[in-house]
């Protein structure tokens, strides 16, 4: 039985709200042991500043600080970190309104308490895995394959259905995938465009599985397909117009994602264009909510986390792509495009 991607009847917007409210006040609780709130009231601190004067990691501080700074209790001008009157005045210890004997009953009753106080500390996480490894590795067991294919389309079907009417992929003939995982997006982009053919690139398991649960009964697997190839260690195809990458660079660093897009530069012709899907950050980087929770999720999961599009249109223009452009598409998502000149 063919099943067509149609727009849901309320977007997921709660729903995301939902699952990432779990980081609020683990994130809290975290960078006051840190010291964040005692270092702030003593001055103002740059992030640099704050983590060389705490002994913290700064990437991770950084990630932590958007979402603290999204929940109302630092805030970030022209560089600077601050406290605001909520934590001056709830969340310092020996204050008359403080709430820290709260707090100190109430943080060790959530292992993300510790989890993001280690990155904070260390800059690495206590989890024994993480999401990205079989990527980094090269290999993801054929199980996980088909859980971690459930779990993206899961997630991710709204904002597919709401990129394929976008308009984004109306002039696309060829597209490649990379790093597709379920095929959602190649799924529904094939969909609402009879003239567009996709192939997902990804890790042969993940291409069983995306293969198996989803394009069999698409009604388009005339014209989605998969190929099985490691991203980081084996050519890429060529012969494709468009390369789309949803929730990717959000997995990576600075170095990882400067490669992803040299190699989608060398791989497109002149005139091709690269998207990407990513929930973006404020160019503050103090949030929306959200997408700072989203990051810290990131964090703890990846080698990643949410990026402005300041930052994508840096790893685009470095690798010689023009025209970088971004529409929101749905509640949290945008696609980030570009033109190889």
């Amino acid at each position: 039985m063919t099943e067509f991607y149609e727009a849901p009847p309320v977007d997921d917007r709660a729903i995301w709200d939902l699952w990432l409210s779990m980081h609020y006040f683990p994130a809290a609780t975290a960078v006051q042991e840190a010291g964040v709130f005692e270092a702030l009231e003593a001055e103002p601190l740059s992030l640099d500043d704050l983590a060389d004067k705490l002994s913290l990691n700064p990437k991770a501080l950084g990630v932590v600080m958007s979402l603290v700074a999204a929940l109302g209790l630092v805030n970030r001008r022209e560089g600077v970190w601050r406290l605001t009157p909520h934590a001056r005045t709830y969340l310092l210890s020996g204050t008359t309104y403080s709430w820290s004997p709260l707090f100190e009953i109430y943080k060790n009753g959530t292992p993300l308490h510790g989890e993001l106080l280690s990155l904070l500390k260390t800059g690495k996480t206590p989890r024994e895995d993480k999401p990205s490894d079989g990527w980094e590795a090269g290999k993801v067991p054929p199980d996980a394959a088909r859980s971690i294919a459930k779990f993206m389309h899961a997630h991710s079907l709204p904002a597919a259905v709401a990129a394929a009417r976008s308009g984004a992929f109306s002039k696309v003939k060829k597209l490649l995938d990379v790093g597709g995982g379920s095929g959602v997006f190649s799924i529904a982009a094939a969909q609402r465009n009879p003239s567009l053919s996709a192939t997902i690139m990804d890790l042969d398991t993940m291409c069983d599985a995306a293969s198996e649960l989803f394009i069999a009964s698409s009604g388009v697997a005339d014209r989605v397909d998969t190929i099985a190839v490691d991203m980081f260690r084996e050519d890429w195809p060529t012969g494709y117009d468009a390369l789309f990458f949803s929730n990717v660079f959000h997995d990576w660093d600075d170095d990882i994602n400067a490669q992803l897009s040299k190699k989608s530069f060398d791989a497109l012709p002149s005139g091709g264009r690269i998207i990407l899907h990513e929930i973006l950050m404020n160019d503050n980087e103090d949030g929306p909510m959200t997408p700072a929770s989203f990051s810290v999720l990131m964090l703890r999961g990846t080698k990643g986390k949410q990026y402005t599009f300041r930052e994508l249109t840096k790893y685009l223009e470095d690798a010689g792509f023009v025209s970088v452009d971004a529409v929101q598409t749905s509640p949290y998502y945008s696609l980030v495009s570009a033109v190889k000149p």
